[in-house]
């Protein structure tokens, strides 16, 4: 347990190979996959493999604000998402950094206009580097 680091509800992420910084992050234990608020998702062949086109606002309070990132599709999941239904969404593998820490975690790809944040780190994401304290927000470095 001394290995793991304590971080709070929010914390400050990046996405390097998606070239995004500075997302406020909800971390969330009761969630088992991250996701990422994504618009417009197309999906395409590269090398005979699938991708994903997509569009996202990488600074939430400017929302005219928009880029286009792809990715290659680790799998198709259907996810229970928050308000109960199933949502069939494209897994991509990407890294994080955290507070000067960096490994790889799975994304979900989904619609989360209506959640006050980008991204939420569930859970699988966590599992044996971080431990959440919910009473607090920003806990590691930035």
């Amino acid at each position: 347990m001394n290995n793991k680091n304590l971080v709070g509800a929010l914390e400050l992420c990046d996405l390097p190979q998606l070239k995004l910084n500075g997302l406020e992050t909800r971390v969330d234990t009761g969630a088992a996959t991250s996701s990422l608020h994504v618009d417009n998702i197309v999906e395409f062949k590269k090398v005979k493999e699938k991708w994903v086109k997509f569009d996202i606002h990488p600074d939430t309070h400017d929302v005219s604000q928009v880029v286009q990132r792809e990715a290659k599709v680790k799998s198709v999941r259907r996810v229970k998402s928050s308000n109960a239904t199933h949502q069939r969404r494209m897994v991509i593998e990407t890294d994080i950094l955290i507070a000067g820490m960096q490994w790889c975690i799975e994304l979900t790809l989904t619609d989360r206009s209506e959640m006050k944040y980008l991204m939420l780190l569930g859970r699988e994401a966590m599992s044996g580097r971080l431990i959440v304290d919910p009473e607090h927000e920003f806990l590691l470095p930035k």
